[in-house]
């Protein structure tokens, strides 16, 4: 069966069929998914019952796992329940039994429902996020994407102008501040330390322009920081309207891939006493955004 891709949104967003996520791809279903991602930003995989292992070598045709010393959550790897290179996405402890709504790791995990991009707070941010929905509540849970692309094309010529050069401090700190989850240890902080992202992104493939948000922007270099993260609202607002927005419900066993170059994504609410089991790899991204002219 020859791959092909059905849009789901006006501007971004395609469900593949002819792939299964299983198997080792052929070189030609490699090109035609990277294809897709450089067009779509966000696909769609039904019906992938994968395992961990599978999950991992499929994410390794597209690049290489992402891979830090410093943490991007609180959660210790001893106290994770998955494997290496899997990350954990769940409402479940190690032991596979539903958080405590008083754990501090649920606390953490709240702020996923924020609007942000991948590793936007590690210097090199990365490039695809790949979750597999394993089991899922019976209500939401939707992940919502916003189209960084479609978004900055829709900027007025002032706005677009100045933000052109603009470079932000990101840090987990910002986006769990915003929550109201200030319970970090002094290594936490530490490891949490702001790194600098370009507000504006060329990406290396298609050269289109995006914007580069997340709720872990906290200051633009320059700027007062209540200027700056007034204007970084606005911009969120903006874009993230529903013209730029594709809400994914999820059904069992499909598998989302996103661009973070050129999307932003959050959670949604669900029932915390049901089992949401979903699995995250990522690749990592190939340079610094503060190295990329914009």
């Amino acid at each position: 069966m020859s791959v092909s891709i059905r849009p789901l949104h006006p501007t971004f967003a395609g469900e593949v069929s002819g792939i299964d996520c299983r198997a080792p791809l052929s070189a030609d279903e490699v090109a035609a998914v990277e294809a897709g991602m450089d067009r779509y930003a966000v696909l769609v995989f039904r019906d992938q019952k994968i395992s961990d292992e599978q999950q991992l070598a499929f994410t390794r045709h597209f690049g290489e796992l992402e891979s830090y010393k410093t943490p991007g959550h609180i959660r210790k790897h001893d106290e994770s329940r998955l494997g290496p290179g899997m990350a954990d996405f769940s409402n479940l402890d190690r032991t596979g039994k539903i958080m405590s709504a008083e754990d501090r790791v649920w606390f953490f995990k709240l702020g996923d429902r924020l609007w942000h991009s991948d590793s936007s707070f590690r210097p090199v941010p990365a490039k695809y996020s790949l979750l597999s929905g394993r089991i899922l509540p019976s209500w939401g849970a939707n992940t919502e994407f916003a189209d960084m692309r479609a978004a900055y094309d829709a900027l007025d010529a002032r706005t677009r102008a100045e933000v052109e050069d603009l470079v932000c401090l990101h840090s987990l700190t910002y986006s769990r501040e915003a929550i109201g989850f200030t319970d970090l240890t002094p290594e936490e902080v530490a490891a949490f330390r702001p790194v600098r992202q370009r507000l504006v992104r060329t990406h290396p493939a298609t050269g289109r322009k995006s914007l580069f948000l997340a709720s872990h922007a906290g200051a633009i270099e320059g700027w007062t920081v209540p200027e700056a993260r007034m204007f970084l609202r606005d911009l969120t607002e903006f874009a993230t309207q529903p013209q730029f927005v594709y809400s994914h419900a999820w059904r069992p066993f499909d598998l989302l891939m996103w661009d973070n170059r050129t999307t932003m994504h959050r959670a949604r609410r669900f029932d915390r006493n049901e089992v949401r089991d979903v699995r995250r790899t990522t690749l990592a991204g190939d340079v610094a955004t503060i190295e990329q002219a914009a």
